[in-house]
């Protein structure tokens, strides 16, 4: 397998420090570099195209959960995990909304923190157990409305236009199944053997649902599907 390469973003230069050596001792893992807040981080995350970005929401300026959409337009590929003391429902929420791939809390064990990054690597969402009643209130949140994108010209006495199909409609009855086994919080594998399936398939039926709902992560899928219950 190949190297998971990591930028680790943190105001603490001991904490930074205390997971670079963490690290070393997993060869699967390397610290590609390191930053100590959002603004060196969206430079650092654009040259160095790192694999997982390990993100703390405190940061001097903006914060970690506001710098998510210049790390992921500097990082397309990245996975961003939220590795924070915060408990906050709201922190959560936005985080995951955001497009972040997983939410830890610093009291994580070291064993357990390289099991999540290489997890999160396989495209399973990771949060800290302590957090799932809270993210099981996230996901039933209601969204707050946002912007109506209009095309096309019209008049101001013209009709109503007809509602756009809901994007989930665009699945097919396999990909419905996936997505509801993700909303559970299941595993490519876990999925492949529910519907005695090859795993390579279910990645590929993860893949379009994504794309088709528009989405970028498992954890937004989950949250999409939950919501949706």
């Amino acid at each position: 397998m190949p190297t998971i390469r990591l930028l680790v973003v943190d105001d603490h230069t001991l904490f930074r420090r205390g997971l670079v050596a963490l690290f070393a001792s997993d060869p699967g893992l390397e610290v590609a570099g390191e930053a100590a807040d959002a603004a060196e981080a969206v430079r650092k995350a654009q040259a160095l195209q790192p694999d997982v970005i390990l993100l703390d929401n405190h940061l001097p300026g903006a914060t970690g959960i506001q710098a998510l959409p210049d790390l992921k337009e500097a990082a397309p590929s990245a996975r961003i995990v939220l590795l924070t003391v915060s408990e906050d429902e709201q922190d959560l929420q936005a985080a995951l909304r955001g497009g972040a791939h997983g939410y830890l809390l610093k009291t994580i064990e070291g064993d357990v923190l390289m099991a999540a990054i290489h997890r999160v690597m396989r495209g399973e969402p990771v949060v800290s157990p302590e957090l799932m009643g809270k993210l099981v209130a996230a996901l039933q949140a209601p969204l707050a409305p946002g912007p109506i994108a209009v095309t096309g010209s019209a008049q101001v006495s013209a009709p109503a236009a007809e509602p756009a199909p809901e994007p989930g409609a665009q699945l097919s009855p396999r990909e419905q199944e996936v997505l509801r086994q993700i909303a559970r919080g299941a595993s490519n594998k876990e999925i492949a053997r529910s519907l005695d399936i090859a795993e390579t398939t279910v990645k590929i039926h993860v893949q379009h649902i994504l794309r088709k709902l528009g989405l970028s992560s498992r954890v937004q899928a989950a949250v999409y599907a939950t919501e949706r219950a």
